[in-house]
């Protein structure tokens, strides 16, 4: 059942974007931020705290850019949150991600309040069939062909990889699934929620699809904004703005009027970290229970085997 939220100052619904840091460079986002600053639309934008010793799986700028740097530390001013992507763009041992975690908090004042895994870690936290329960993991495995069985170690005690424990200490809130859903809240009531099967994670939250210009538009299109705002819900979409929002300095125009006409409803625009601090208080700790997370999982692969990945 959709939870009923009072939004604040009658405010009608709530919205914000976990930024996927993948491929981004000052080029390629820098104006789809100045759009959303200039809307008053505060999100989530992620970062790799360091810069990898190895080829990237898929690479962009890190924090030790120095203008990239700045331009972060200028966003963060601007009321946006810094959340993490895991420390840098390839596999980390603990002591790299406990150096990332020192280099982040170095940075920007404090701990990341929110994290995406990233996509080819094998220090990722519950990941691949390890997101999973069951029959749910084992037709994961099968519909991947075993590619990622065990790969996901963060969450392994006693593996080079693990670092569940600065995971549970430093963070406090980490995304996992994605559904077709503009009303995230909707589909996943319960969030932000404790799994106590998977006690390295304080939080988790799920999201709503937008990893690229074209599937973010039709995320939030008109007919959508509109339904967000009747049901009173909250959306977190999940996006990479790297992946066409921005060509040759311009912001695609269907993605800036869409924006647009977003920024002008009464909504709650805040960054994702905010947004589940307020369900957190309004609703409590909350721990899912087994059918609830089952439930989760099953639309959450039947939507995997629909479109592929997320």
């Amino acid at each position: 059942m959709l939870p009923k939220v009072n939004w604040p100052d009658g405010r009608r619904f709530a919205f914000s974007v976990f930024d996927d840091t993948d491929l981004a460079n000052l080029e390629n986002v820098g104006p789809v931020y100045a759009l959303l600053a200039d809307l008053g639309i505060h999100t989530t934008k992620s970062v790799w705290p360091i810069a990898g010793r190895g080829k990237p799986y898929l690479g962009g700028a890190t924090c030790e850019d120095p203008a990239y740097r700045q331009w972060l530390l200028d966003l963060q001013k601007k009321g946006f949150e810094i959340g993490l992507h895991n420390v840098t763009y390839h596999t980390s041992t603990r002591e790299e991600t406990r150096r990332g975690l020192d280099v982040f908090k170095e940075i920007f004042g404090h701990d990341p309040m929110t994290l995406a895994n990233h996509a080819g870690t094998d220090e990722s936290i519950y990941w691949y069939e390890a997101r999973l329960s069951g029959v749910c993991a084992l037709a994961y495995t099968l519909l991947t062909c075993g590619r990622f069985k065990g790969r996901a170690r963060g969450h392994i005690d006693g593996d080079p990889l693990f670092w569940g424990d600065l995971c549970r200490e430093r963070v406090k809130y980490v995304r996992n699934f994605v559904f077709a859903e503009i009303n995230t809240l909707k589909a996943c009531p319960w969030m932000p929620y404790h799994d106590p099967a998977r006690p390295y994670v304080n939080y988790w939250f799920a999201s709503s699809p937008g990893k690229d210009c074209r599937q973010f538009s039709e995320t939030i299109s008109e007919q959508e904004q509109d339904r967000l705002e009747a049901e009173g819900g909250a959306c977190i979409i999940y996006t990479h703005f790297a992946s066409g929002f921005c060509q040759d300095g311009r912001v695609a125009p269907r993605f800036k009027g869409l924006m647009e006409r977003l920024a002008r409803k009464n909504g709650f625009f805040v960054p994702v970290g905010v947004l589940l601090n307020y369900l957190l208080d309004r609703f409590g700790h909350r721990e899912i229970t087994g059918r609830q997370r089952a439930g989760l999982e099953r639309r959450w692969l039947l939507r995997k085997l629909w479109v592929g990945s997320e």
